[in-house]
């Protein structure tokens, strides 16, 4: 049996801090697949540890029967330190207090880290040349020094990841229907795991301007197969970001459902020596992030939705009454909210307090929107 819980400290900035992170591997130390899944890196976002919670116990019952044919590193709560920081009363997971930096943002560009050290060391054979390119990542990881814990948790989180053919990173949006984030040329690979989750959508981007820790790998290898077309470099990674609905949906009975999903896309990838279970309906085809919009409020008030998660909509449509809280008119004045787009309603917020600025809802629709193309795709 392989199933073993391990755990780390990481050292503190401040005299007597320190923080312990746990995570489990399961599964044959040299199998040939290796899958890195994480949850809670946005500390406060809930609904992916309760669904690793589940499939923990599946795979170490797996792990015990013989029935696992990959390596799996599994964090289910992988950021403890944005567990701690709370502040009056309310939990900030999403970001790094000591930096206000979010902690799913500014993951490293590896290409330019790693150029120099496989330079004329690629041929014609695709797996000689991924090991060459991991080995260099390895290296170049391994000679980092890491000045603060928030660095130290993001080198053992990328030591792990870079190893890995599958990685996926388990989030939740505010109030919203399951979706994933993930690079276009990932799919249709990745079709399986859209289907054995039942999103609603899958958005696509190669670069949506954050460093998102789902696009470190995808962008090395698609850097490494710019900068070399004449060496075959094959995508090898298939990573992702997974929203599991809103953050209040954190359930035993919703739980189980997720990490039926996940058991069962592992199942079907052959990954796991076990029945996967119904197969899945298939989920909506990917669409690129660019046609999501984002829309947001123009000025401050009170939201009254006229609309509900799933909701098709067109664009002109209301989608929101802002109702005034200032002004000639406050507290009477109602200004709607109109679609940007044709599509449907991903996501909306709990708080219906918002500022001018403040994103009120996603709506995917099918055509790139020109406001959207090329530019800073998420939120901070």
């Amino acid at each position: 049996m392989a199933f073993e819980l391990h755990s780390t400290t990481l050292s503190g900035d401040t005299p007597g801090a320190a923080t312990t992170l746990y995570w489990y591997t399961a599964g044959p130390a040299d199998a040939a697949t290796r899958v890195h899944l994480q949850a809670a890196l946005h500390a406060d976002e809930q609904p992916g540890t309760m669904a690793l919670h589940h499939l923990l116990p599946k795979l170490r019952d797996a792990d015990a029967a013989g029935q696992l044919r990959a390596h799996f590193t599994i964090y289910p709560s992988v950021n403890p330190l944005g567990l701690a920081t709370y502040a009056l009363r309310n939990h900030v997971g999403r970001y790094d207090i000591e930096t206000g930096v979010n902690y799913n943002r500014r993951w490293p560009d590896l290409y330019p880290q790693i150029a120099n050290a496989i330079a004329g060391k690629l041929g014609s054979d695709p797996k000689a040349n991924i090991q060459t390119i991991r080995t260099a990542v390895a290296a170049w990881l391994d000679s980092q020094r890491p000045a603060s814990a928030i660095q130290q948790l993001r080198l053992l989180v990328m030591k792990s990841a870079t190893t890995a053919d599958i990685v996926l990173d388990l989030h939740c949006d505010d109030h919203s229907l399951k979706h994933i984030f993930t690079s276009p040329e990932l799919m249709p690979g990745l079709q399986d795991l859209a289907d054995w989750m039942g999103v609603a959508a899958t958005l696509t981007a190669e670069d949506s301007g954050g460093g998102s820790f789902d696009e470190v790998l995808p962008s090395l290898y698609r850097k490494a197969q710019l900068a070399n077309p004449d060496h075959p470099i094959p995508a090898v990674a298939e990573t992702a970001t997974l929203e599991y609905r809103g953050r209040a949906d954190s359930y035993d009975s919703v739980g189980q459902v997720d990490a039926a999903g996940l058991f069962g896309f592992f199942a079907g990838r052959g990954l796991i020596a076990a029945d996967a279970g119904t197969t899945p309906a298939a989920a909506p085809a990917p669409t690129p992030f660019e046609a999501t919009e984002v829309l947001r409020a123009e000025a401050p008030g009170l939201l009254a939705y006229r609309v509900e998660l799933g909701d098709r909509v067109k664009k002109g449509q209301p989608i929101a009454d802002l109702i005034a809280m200032d002004g000639p008119e406050a507290f009477m004045a109602r200004q709607p909210i109109l679609a940007g787009t044709d599509g449907f309603v991903l996501s909306m917020v709990t708080a219906k307090y918002v500022r001018r600025g403040a994103t009120i809802a996603k709506i995917v629709g099918d055509e790139i929107l020109p406001a959207r193309a090329g530019g800073y795709l998420l939120e901070d």
